[in-house]
This record gives C-alpha cells, sequence and structure tokens, in this order.
C-alpha cells in the first residue's frame, strides 16, 4: 500500500467536496425545505452518480471504454445547462406559495445532478487516474479507492446535512434554498461560457 498516495487521494476527495458545488448546494437546500431524511435520499442519489463516473474512469483505464476531451465537453455543457435548469425552477417554486411547492431532492434528482457535476466529471477523468499506483494491485487500487470515496463523500455530506438540521427553521431555510439555487445558477452559466469556449477552440 503506497500510504502517501493514499493520503493525497483522501485529501483531494475532502477538498473536493468540501468546495460548494451543485452536490452540496442540491443536499444543503433539500434539507433546509423538505427534512434530513429526503436530504439522505438526495445524497444516496449524488453517491450513485459518483459510482457510475467512476466506474467509467476505470473503463477507460482499462481501455474497455474511449471517451474523447470533445465528448467530455459535450458531457459538461449538458450538464450545465440541466443544472441551469433546476437552478431556475427552484427559484421560480420560491416565488410562488409555499403550499403548493413541491419537493425536489430524492435519489432521482440527485443522482441527475450529481452524474452532470462538472466538478465530478473533471475529478475523476483528469485526476482519479493518478491515484491507480495506491496499490501493487489495479483491482485492489479501484476497490481501495472506491470505498475511500464513498465513506468521504457520505460522511462529508452528512455533516452537511446535519449542520442544515441543526439552523433555525423559517426565513433562515428560505434565505438558504434562494442561496443555493443562485450558486447552482451562477455555476451553470460559468459551465456552459467555459465549455462553450472550448468547443470553440476544437472548431479552431
Amino acid at each position: 500500500m503506497n500510504y502517501s498516495l493514499l493520503v493525497a487521494y483522501m485529501l483531494a476527495i475532502l477538498l473536493l467536496l468540501m468546495t460548494p458545488g451543485p452536490v452540496v448546494a442540491l443536499v444543503t437546500a433539500t434539507a433546509a425545505r423538505d427534512g434530513a431524511r429526503q436530504a439522505f435520499l438526495t445524497l444516496l442519489g449524488t453517491n450513485a452518480a459518483s459510482l457510475v463516473l467512476m466506474a467509467l474512469a476505470i473503463l477507460m483505464l482499462i481501455g474497455v471504454v474511449s471517451v474523447s476531451p470533445f465528448f467530455l465537453t459535450l458531457l459538461g455543457l449538458s450538464g450545465s445547462l440541466y443544472i441551469g435548469w433546476s437552478a431556475i425552477g427552484g427559484l421560480r417554486r420560491l416565488g410562488e406559495s409555499r403550499v403548493v411547492t413541491p419537493s425536489r431532492g430524492g435519489v432521482v434528482q440527485g443522482f441527475l445532478i450529481g452524474i452532470s457535476n462538472p466538478k465530478d466529471i473533471l475529478f475523476f477523468s483528469a485526476f482519479f487516474p493518478q491515484f491507480v499506483a495506491v496499490t501493487h494491485h489495479f483491482t485492489l487500487s479501484m476497490l481501495t479507492l472506491s470505498l475511500v470515496w464513498m465513506l468521504f463523500d457520505l460522511g462529508v455530506l452528512s455533516l452537511y446535512i446535519l449542520t442544515v438540521r441543526c439552523l433555525p427553521r423559517g426565513r433562515y431555510s428560505r434565505r438558504l434554498e434562494c442561496l443555493s439555487s443562485l450558486f447552482l445558477l451562477g455555476v451553470a452559466l460559468f459551465g456552459i461560457a467555459y465549455n462553450l469556449g472550448e468547443m470553440s477552440a476544437h472548431y479552431h
């Protein structure tokens, strides 16, 4: 076991998870609005999406799947558009009556935001392969990296949920919802601009 590389991997995961992003915004907003149970269901969805992206990265490493940089850019653009659409929907619902506001969290919504998260797409396509040598056996390395990711992902996001649930209900939860939706919209606009720039560069 290459412990120095494993520690570096753990630190990379912590930085990725603790840095605000679409997944954190969705999970915290769901916790504030719909409660811890719905937020944990959302967390399961985002975690499943991460495992799918990780599986794709592993298939790329063993040569089963070949993904071009242009396809990754297209995937990032699609993800940004979906995140933007979700953020606008959240802001519109905030302007409606709280009685008719539907739940936005859940496993499916968590999975869709997670699978389209530009941060995770970049991490698993560019940074994840650098930690393959954590052991001398490829299969053991993949199992180790996957298990560590799952534990850190569930642990860090659970702390976010529990922290939000400790905040007073009422206007604070509504403010958090609004901030989360605005943050998602900002991430989406940045992602759209960045990926359109990348696509333009491919054609020149």
